[in-house]
């Protein structure tokens, strides 16, 4: 059954929203308080627009304010062990050209603790190197967590073996611990 979005994934996916307009060529008009789904809870649309002002001058802190992505919002899709992962990407950074180009994938986290799995930035990194046919290495991963403006590049990350040895419930060698990666997006 359907649940109401919670305020914290309203102002995210508003955060979002605000991000990707700012570096579209045509800004896309942000969703009113009133078009998203729960709008009728005033006291937590209230609170909602202080914490979107807030994220937004944290964003502007960081130092992804001055660049500019390479793409945002961008959808991946991967099987995994036989599962079908669909998720999309909040921005990837595009160092380079040609065969000596690298990408950063970049998750914008807007909560106030810094509890984000890595194996989130796992499966995009595996994802988005297949998608572009290019070496898993060419591509690293990044939360940013906007309200503190602190980047966490997890220093190791499974490639698809191991992240189907995850998901068939065998820790890879030297991985991550023995759990399934979180549903992207």
């Amino acid at each position: 059954m359907p649940r109401r979005p919670q305020p914290a994934a309203r102002r995210g996916t508003r955060f979002h929203a605000w991000v990707e307009s700012r570096f579209d060529e045509l800004p896309l008009p942000m969703l009113g308080p009133d078009e998203l789904p729960g709008a009728d809870d005033n006291e937590a649309d209230i609170a909602d627009e202080h914490d979107l002002a807030a994220l937004k001058e944290a964003f502007e802190r960081t130092p992804y304010a001055d660049r500019t992505p390479f793409r945002t919002e961008a959808p991946i899709q991967l099987t995994l062990a036989g599962r079908v992962i669909r998720g999309r990407i909040d921005a990837v950074y595009k160092d380079g050209d040609g065969d000596l180009a690298t990408y950063e994938i970049v998750d914008w986290k807007t909560g106030r603790k810094a509890t984000a799995d890595p194996l989130q930035l796992a499966v995009y990194r595996v994802a988005w190197a297949e998608q572009l046919g290019i070496p898993l290495e060419s591509v690293t991963a990044a939360f940013v967590y906007v309200r503190t403006g602190e980047t966490v590049r997890p220093a190791r990350l499974p490639d698809r073996a191991g992240l189907e040895a995850i998901l068939l419930g065998h820790r890879p060698q030297g991985g991550p611990a023995d759990r399934p990666p979180p549903p992207a997006g």
